[in-house]
């Protein structure tokens, strides 16, 4: 994998970000496979795709590439996307892509993750103000995903700070977080809650500690009025797919 972009496609272009987009772009159809299916490359969607930018042909999984000029290994707090109601509707139809998020410097990708898909809620995508009526496309509202509220679980390394990882190393990290994947979108939000939570934890945690954090998860979800037996209903879902162990007594390691 060369980490180095094709500077030659930025002549007779003046825009930084018509150059970052076109660098980027053209970076990752020549260089990135499936990280599903380990298909070794992936292709350029039809133009004006929604919320869409490459396709497998082999799979036909669907990706959007976010970037960002760093040199920092972590992803900032926000990313700026397109029209809000867009993206929430292509989200809570179940058949929404993963995501890219690219790091690069000095025309070199330095770090590269992907978050599945089954990792975006309402929650994560944040509505931005809405374009004053003096402006061009007055109205308009778009929207920014908030990188904060993905798990750290859910954020697979590809480019690690300059060294691209083994493709097969990617290809079953994605596999092994992508069983995490629910059948509702509510189902994805007590996911992304729960995972949240015990990322705040201790390696080892009890269900108590646990516990402490029921009058949040019943702030963000107002209408469950059973929140204690949701969180060990997570809990075993996390330690059926292999996120967690149980210890016994009430005792939980992560794995």
């Amino acid at each position: 994998m060369d980490l180095r972009f094709n500077t030659s496609l930025a002549e007779g272009y003046k825009s930084p970000s018509q150059i970052a987009r076109v660098l980027t772009e053209n970076w990752l159809e020549r260089n990135m496979y499936c990280p599903i299916c380990g298909e070794l490359s992936i292709r350029r969607a039809e133009p004006n795709a929604p919320v869409k930018d490459y396709e497998c042909e082999h799979c036909k999984s669907q990706y959007e590439l976010k970037s960002k000029k760093s040199d920092s290994d972590s992803f900032q707090a926000t990313v700026a996307d397109g029209v809000y109601r867009t993206m929430i509707r292509r989200i809570t139809s179940l058949d929404n892509p993963s995501f890219f998020f690219m790091h690069y410097d000095r025309y070199v990708v330095n770090n590269l993750v992907i978050v599945p898909k089954c990792f975006f809620t309402p929650s994560v995508i944040e509505k931005r103000k809405a374009l004053a009526n003096t402006c061009r496309r007055a109205g308009w509202e778009g929207c920014n995903i908030l990188m904060r509220e993905i798990p750290a679980t859910a954020k697979i390394p590809i480019i690690r700070n300059g060294v691209a990882l083994p493709v097969q190393e990617v290809v079953s990290h994605y596999h092994r977080v992508f069983n995490l994947q629910t059948k509702s979108v509510e189902s994805r939000g007590w996911l992304m809650d729960t995972l949240h939570l015990v990322e705040r934890l201790d390696e080892t945690f009890t269900l108590n500690q646990m516990y402490a954090f029921a009058e949040d998860l019943k702030q963000k979800h107002p209408y469950n009025n059973h929140i204690l037996d949701k969180i060990r209903q997570q809990l075993q879902f996390l330690r059926d797919k292999g996120i967690i162990e149980f210890k016994g007594r009430g005792i939980y390691k992560k794995i």
